[in-house]
């Protein structure tokens, strides 16, 4: 299957685990990807950071700067609406999972 397709068919499970651990506490781009990486997800940071951005925009996640090291981190958590979002995510999952785990 072309990668284009997979990439694309996996950015809403990307972003799901994302809201996931951003509710759990804040976290950041380099730490994402690590993340994302023990669950064979193969990104980079140019890939990553659009997607955050994206988030943020969309009103899913808040970035707050730290400095960190003599340098600025920007740390990302779940919002209110992106609380919701994951809420709704999980329930459908989890029903996706039951279909297709059976088949």
């Amino acid at each position: 299957m072309e990668d284009r397709v997979l990439r694309k068919l996996f950015l809403g499970f990307i972003q799901i685990h994302i809201l996931h651990h951003a509710d759990e506490e804040p976290i950041y781009g380099l730490w994402m990807l690590d993340e994302l990486k023990e669950h064979g997800y193969s990104m980079s940071a140019g890939t990553i950071y659009p997607i955050l951005h994206s988030m943020t925009n969309d009103g899913l996640l808040l970035q707050e700067k730290q400095k960190v090291d003599g340098k600025i981190r920007k740390y990302y958590r779940t919002t209110e609406k992106g609380k919701e979002v994951l809420l709704e995510a999980r329930k459908k999952a989890f029903e996706l999972f039951k279909e297709i785990k059976d088949s």
